[in-house]
């Protein structure tokens, strides 16, 4: 194995430094126009990351090339920790949030595309600094790490081995065979996808600033809105939610089937299995909630909404279309408690936590592909028992899927179960109730936002000890960078020179 390259590394850190601290001042600018007394701070959180940012830049600019597994594993993470930490400095300098462990966890939230919260109050922050919030959502939901393979090339860098990295899933369309140029069309996607949602939100009766903010957090499957009840502020304008729905739908999208479809390639659209499964799925799942929140559930207990005007089917349906949706691609919107909507439902709701939306999606979790290749292999292995000297192997549209990524589905899965007992595991050694603490493993690791019991849709995640926010934090690193990436820096073959 080759040796790290060490100057490399740490001219693309300083790299993403510059990147976020450029987007500070975008902040800035927000605040400027508002008027909302943040702009010197604001300014000055900027200034700091691109200064040490160019600092690495101009004392690591004589290095290899050549980026290898290992040095792309090691740019990711960091990388990630890099923009955390100093995504934490507006938040720091405008007193918005108190205490390294709330400022850690807030701003991790942001950038793994949580949702989870430490605020009660999100209303009280300065609208630069909310605006900044959900921008960290944005940021990081295609990944920066995409937008700097964007760019790498540019600097005489290739890129595959960092977007393997920040991306390893199990699919292999790609839009354009150069790696960088597929990052490109993905932002353009990205971007597109936030103006067409935001001008949509403004003409359905949100403020500019409430429908950019809260665009921004949907297409990076999010979780931050604008308002402290998230997105039941506007349960009194049924349009704006079914927006939002679409709009998550897509964010929960393999973002390649969406460029297929602009260019009218709907063929492999409705051909891949994936996508299939996602929305039957969807439909199965929103057509259970919405009979039991009919039979069962008196919504006019919820906050702002009226079914007896809109009727209380409808209010049915599109409750349950939302939360499904929004838990499903991870996105964390909440119009409802829906821990108070029953045993069964709370239990449902957490039950598909653990699905997520597709690969080469926003959305966080195990992903429906994944799903699916194990569910295959589990009813080949049937066949396998009564043909043991057969060869059957296992298909994905069509395609023959190769042991090796059969293997890498199954160790993700219960890595990832092992992970959620364990996350679960030590929660409940800090003091926290059964409930809670399955429900915040499962929403950290999935990046999904609201939990269960205390940190339920309508609670914050304040009252969690320090250490526990930490470790959520750590949970949520993790689970967004796919378990492998990070957890594979803590084994001592990744160390050893070769």
């Amino acid at each position: 194995m080759t040796k790290l390259n060490i100057k490399l590394i740490l001219y693309i850190i300083g790299m993403l430094l510059v990147f976020n601290g450029f987007s500070m001042f975008i902040a800035s600018i927000v605040s400027l126009i508002v008027d909302d007394g943040a702009v010197i701070q604001l300014i000055i959180s900027g200034l700091i990351p691109i200064s040490i940012g160019i600092i690495l830049m101009l004392t690591n600019k004589n290095n290899s090339r050549q980026i290898n597994k290992r040095d792309g594993y090691i740019i990711v993470t960091l990388g990630w920790l890099t923009m955390v930490i100093s995504g934490m400095l507006p938040y720091y300098f405008t007193n918005s949030i108190l205490g390294s462990a709330n400022l850690f966890f807030e701003t991790m939230s942001g950038y793994t595309t949580t949702g989870s919260t430490i605020l009660d109050d999100v209303e009280r922050l300065p609208m630069s600094i909310i605006f900044w919030r959900s921008m960290t959502h944005w940021l990081g939901g295609m990944g920066i790490i995409v937008l700097a393979i964007a760019l790498l090339p540019l600097l005489g860098i290739g890129g595959m081995q960092l977007f393997s990295a920040e991306a390893p899933g199990v699919s292999g369309d790609k839009i354009h065979p150069r790696i960088s140029d597929t990052a490109k069309r993905l932002w353009m996607i990205y971007v597109g996808l936030t103006v067409v949602e935001t001008i949509l939100l403004n003409i359905a009766g949100m403020s500019f600033f409430d429908a950019l903010n809260n665009s921004m957090s949907n297409i990076a499957s999010g979780g931050f809105s604008t308002k402290n009840e998230s997105i039941a502020h506007w349960n009194n304008i049924p349009v704006i939610q079914y927006i939002i729905i679409f709009f998550m739908f897509l964010a929960g999208t393999n973002f390649i089937l969406i460029y297929f479809g602009l260019i009218g390639k709907i063929k492999k659209i409705y051909k891949n299995t994936e996508f299939n499964w996602y929305v039957s799925l969807l439909t199965i799942f929103v057509l259970i909630a919405t009979v039991v929140l009919y039979t069962s559930v008196d919504l006019s207990e919820t906050p702002v909404d009226h079914p007896e005007v809109y009727g209380k089917f409808e209010s049915s349906f599109r409750h349950a279309l939302f939360q499904v949706v929004a838990i499903v691609t991870t996105t964390g919107f909440v119009t409802g408690d829906f821990v108070s909507w029953g045993t069964f439902l709370t239990m449902f709701f957490f039950g598909i936590m653990f699905l997520g939306g597709s690969s080469g999606s926003t959305s966080g979790g195990v992903k429906v592909l994944r799903h699916l290749i194990l569910i295959k292999n589990g009813l080949l292995e049937f066949k396998r028992s009564l043909h043991p000297n057969a060869i059957i192997p296992l298909r994905h549209n069509n395609t023959v899927v190769e042991k090796p990524i059969v293997i890498h589905v199954l160790a993700f899965f219960i890595l990832y179960l092992i992970l959620f007992i364990i996350g679960a595991g030590v929660l409940s050694i800090m003091g926290l109730d059964f409930v809670s603490a399955i429900g915040s493993a499962a929403s950290s690791i999935g990046n999904v936002g609201p939990a269960l019991g205390e940190f339920g849709p309508t609670n914050s995640f304040n009252s969690l000890p320090d250490l526990g926010k930490y470790w959520c934090a750590f949970l949520m690193l993790v689970g967004r960078l796919e378990l492998f990436t990070v957890l594979i820096l803590f084994t001592p073959f990744f160390w050893r020179d070769h």
